[in-house]
């Protein structure tokens, strides 16, 4: 009876052992198969400039791969700031990427940029150039401000909406006349 039990034992750990492979879930997110060199969920990043706010980024989740020199952001939030240290617009998306050699910015789906004289930006993809503090877009975009209402393709602005030009105007509206 003692050997007919370790012969069950012996033919039950023969037969629950397969030749199935486990593969590990790949990131259908990351950098052409590198692995981030840094990685953070719910951060705040201050950037300064001679001691003095610039912007303040919030990220849901960030990824720093250092060989193709990229972070790669979900859940993204920037407080942009003035001279005064006072936050004068500011930036959301669901999506953004960094180039980490020219500070580039790249904000992507559902972005949408306001500051506080009450004009939005909506588009689905603009960058932030860092060698001149521009808001930059080929895209579709909408620009609501107390005074009018512009749509058209492709955008430049400075970052905090208070200059900006569309390119190519599909629609307009003036915004004072329909207020009696």
């Amino acid at each position: 009876m003692k050997n007919l039990f370790f012969l069950v034992v012996i033919l039950a750990a023969a037969f629950s052992c397969s030749e199935e492979k486990i593969n590990p879930q790949i990131e259908k997110n990351s950098v052409q198969g590198e692995i981030p060199s840094n990685e953070s969920w719910n951060s705040k990043i201050l950037f300064t400039e001679d001691g003095k706010t610039k912007a303040v980024l919030f990220s849901n989740h960030f990824k720093m791969y250092d060989v193709q020199k990229i972070t790669l952001l979900d859940g993204v939030k920037i407080n942009f700031y003035n001279s005064e240290q006072k936050n004068t617009s500011w930036l959301t998306s669901d999506r953004g990427k960094v180039n980490d050699v020219t500070k580039d910015m790249y904000a992507i789906d559902n972005v949408v940029a306001e500051n506080d004289s009450g004009t939005v930006l909506k588009t689905t993809e603009l960058m932030w150039r860092n060698t001149d503090q521009k808001i930059v877009t080929d895209k579709f975009v909408t620009i609501t401000s107390p005074k009018e209402i512009i749509q058209g393709y492709g955008l430049e602005s400075d970052q905090h909406l208070e200059n900006y030009k569309i390119f190519n105007v599909t629609y307009t509206k003036n915004r004072t006349e329909t207020k009696k």
